[in-house]
């Protein structure tokens, strides 16, 4: 049994400054554009994030460098569309070296696209289709730097295994001994980050309950490559869900469920004689919790994951992680997470 644990602190401070500010206000208004009596609403918006590492090697989580100080800016852009009061439409790029934090060169991406469809305006229900982050967790809402107080995600979402989406194994020893912490890039984690995967969507919310469900073309542990429809068609589709509960404004429950094959195209070849990639599936079970009170706001989840390995069986994981934050001032926060990830 492996065990990992990790703990991380930020503290973060802002200084205030009231032209900035005014700046910023300035510039969002020059940014949105609205017509026929805003009926049709254009915004621009974005972020720059200036992030620097100092690495022991092998670098961990998704983290793709063989060296030791990584300098990873990243530019994040948001167009926004509304068309009336039932229509959004809404696209992220970015320009950075890479998904994950690499020491490649510059390369530009639209990682979302969807269009989303609300016909009541109580929200009962939501039709989404197109490239957007999964449903499942509570983390994935506030993945963006500007929600999350740290630079990178919890463990379930960038801790590698010992799976491959790329090749099955030729036997049981194969698994064990050919899983290099080096060759990260050949593994995948439970979650991959806010998995982009293409698809469609239904979500709601009704009284106290709020649901979504939705049918991507790869499964949550898919890597980057995998997501767009062109690359990875509706062949072997992954389906998840979550349903959650908000007893009060305090406090909100989850309960995600996902099950999708998990291989690439490539790996084909290296499967037992007459079996096919539908086969073998990734099953997660997941829970989370968050609570809001004044200046304070906890989160926590917890995962139970599956892989079915060919020539092996069921390869099993579990992990958890629990993150606080606590807001000092308007512009002065500290925040803590702890992780644990048990093979």
């Amino acid at each position: 049994m492996k065990l990992l644990r990790g703990l991380a602190f930020l503290v973060a401070c802002t200084a205030y400054a009231t032209e900035p500010d005014d700046f910023l206000d300035r510039l969002d208004t020059a940014l949105t554009i609205a017509s026929f009596h805003d009926n049709l609403r254009l915004r621009l918006s974005g972020t720059i994030d200036l992030e620097a590492y100092h690495l022991q090697q092998p670098a961990p989580g998704l983290i793709d460098s063989k060296i030791d100080n990584l300098f990873n800016p990243r530019l994040t852009l948001f167009l926004d569309a509304q068309i009336g009061s039932h229509i959004y439409f809404f696209t992220q790029a970015r320009l950075d070296r890479g998904f994950d934090p690499s020491d490649h060169g510059a390369q530009v991406r639209l990682d979302e696209y969807a269009l989303r469809v609300t016909p009541w305006d109580d929200g009962r229900f939501t039709l989404q289709v197109g490239k957007f982050a999964t449903v499942v967790g509570n983390f994935v809402p506030r993945h963006l730097s500007w929600d999350n107080p740290f630079i990178n995600a919890p463990l379930v979402y960038e801790n590698i295994t010992a799976i491959s989406d790329k090749s099955a194994p030729a036997s049981p020893q194969d698994f064990v001994r050919s899983f290099e912490a080096d060759a990260k890039y050949e593994f995948n984690p439970v979650i991959w980050g806010p998995s982009y995967a293409s698809g469609i969507s239904v979500s709601g919310r009704l009284g106290r309950f709020d649901y979504a469900a939705e049918m991507k073309n790869s499964a949550l542990s898919s890597r980057p490559e995998s997501w767009n429809a062109t690359e990875t068609d509706f062949d072997h589709p992954s389906f998840n869900g979550r349903l959650g509960f908000r007893p009060n404004q305090i406090w909100n429950f989850g309960f995600s469920a996902s099950d999708g094959a998990y291989f690439r195209s490539e790996a084909e070849p290296t499967l037992p004689r007459g079996r096919d990639i539908g086969d073998f599936r990734e099953l997660v079970l997941g829970q989370d919790a968050s609570f809001a009170w004044h200046h304070l706001q906890v989160w926590a989840e917890f995962y139970e994951a599956r892989f079915e390995v060919p020539r092996v069986g069921d390869a099993d994981t579990f992990a958890y992680y629990f993150e606080a934050k606590y807001k000092f001032t308007p512009q002065l926060f500290g925040a803590l997470r702890w992780n644990q990830q048990i093979f």
